[in-house]
């Protein structure tokens, strides 16, 4: 098989490196919007070759691994892609996606989120351990052709991948809350703390859980700005309610419940329990 990445970033260049070791694939090939993004792919071994978009009906496979704003507009212009290559989008959202989707692709597209990821962007963030043992969420699989839906699930299952199935409307919900909103949270501490202190503190107060909570701050704005315009209603919701429990917090605090308080903090202990 001939394998296609558009978007040569963490997830598109870790894509590459792993596919590559594939028996099956004979080829596999990139492109990106951004030219020296496509010569570092090259040049650090995460591709085969390049490829231009006139091109890609050669491939039996190809993956979109852009922002999601992109990928809309990627799927746009393959609409005269052969139906028996299988297009597989990996946003972070899905709704959008799939309401924008040409009507002559449905039958050949899947809906993937690889639920893998770092704060690092670009080629030379890409490693081939990135997506082992991470999950994959499909979405609304059922509606593409077998043949297609197979295609994917040995690729994700290739990877070393656990494959979750969901309903498109159930992962925008559940990603604004688990995974939307820490981002949300880690930019908004980031932009309190610099606006609050020096740089001087910062360095020399900033431990492991101020590090630890401000990791993802360090996330592409282009990316997640495109995730948050696309999931907005989810994401506001999901803040909507974060705040509730942070009134809760600064309630206790206020009125002194400190026993209630403590409580409070156990409960939270047991999402260790879950991860």
């Amino acid at each position: 098989m001939k394998i296609a990445i558009i978007g040569l970033g963490l997830i598109g260049g870790s894509l590459g490196l792993c596919l590559k070791e594939n028996k099956l694939i004979s080829a596999v090939y990139g492109l990106d919007i951004d030219k020296q993004n496509e010569q570092d792919a090259l040049n650090l071994g995460l591709i085969h070759e390049l490829i231009s978009f006139k091109n890609l009906k050669i491939c039996d496979i190809i993956f979109i691994a852009t922002p999601v704003d992109a990928i809309i507009k990627i799927l746009q212009d393959l609409r005269k892609i052969p139906k028996n290559t299988t297009i597989i989008e990996l946003g972070s959202t899905k709704r959008k996606i799939i309401e924008s989707l040409p009507k002559e692709l449905l039958k050949q597209t899947l809906f993937a989120h690889p639920m893998a990821g770092t704060e690092n962007s670009g080629p030379k963030a890409a490693f081939k351990e990135l997506y082992k043992d991470a999950v994959c969420i499909l979405c609304d699989s059922e509606v593409a052709d077998d043949l297609h839906q197979k295609r994917a699930v040995e690729i994700f299952s290739h990877l070393g991948m656990k494959i979750v199935f969901m309903d498109s409307f159930a992962h925008d919900h559940h990603t604004a809350i688990i995974s939307h909103l820490p981002h949300v949270i880690s930019f908004s501490l980031a932009n309190f703390v610099m606006k609050e202190e020096n740089k001087r503190n910062i360095v020399h107060l900033g431990g492991s859980s101020f590090k630890g909570m401000s990791r993802i701050a360090k996330s592409s704005p282009i990316m997640w700005g495109s995730i948050f315009e696309q999931n907005k209603d989810n994401v506001l919701k999901s803040i909507e309610c974060f705040e509730k429990e942070l009134d809760a917090c600064k309630k206790m605090l206020q009125e002194n419940r400190f026993d209630e308080l403590k409580k409070w903090m156990g409960k939270a202990n047991k999402l260790r329990e879950i991860l």
